[in-house]
């Protein structure tokens, strides 16, 4: 587990352990599975599953659900590809649900 030394730092909700910067934050406007999400553009200390395709609310993209390392807890999803113009910033980019994520040092 890669620790982090300084502010603002986002753990998963049920290991604590780090899995993004506040830093890397590009938007608070999105939606998860279960409410409000974040989009950053880098996370640390999770894994990935299987891409796959999915109809999501901004259209077709190819995603991959990304997994806290040490307790395997759904945390979001990477964006891999989008399919419409307007959406390709997303790729490559990342969802962390707010309520699978605590705020640390803050």
């Amino acid at each position: 587990m890669a620790e982090l030394v300084g502010p603002r730092v986002y753990s998963c909700c049920h290991c604590r352990n780090h899995v993004c910067l506040h830093d890397d934050i590009i938007s608070k406007a999105f939606q998860g599975r279960n409410g409000h999400a974040f989009l950053f553009s880098h996370a640390m200390n999770i894994s990935m599953g299987p891409k796959e395709d999915r109809q999501l609310m901004t259209g077709l993209h190819t995603v991959a659900d990304i997994y806290c390392r040490d307790c395997r807890e759904v945390l979001g999803w990477k964006y891999e590809r989008a399919f419409e113009e307007s959406q390709k910033y997303k790729e490559g980019k990342f969802i962390f649900e707010k309520a699978k994520i605590v705020k640390e040092n803050w």
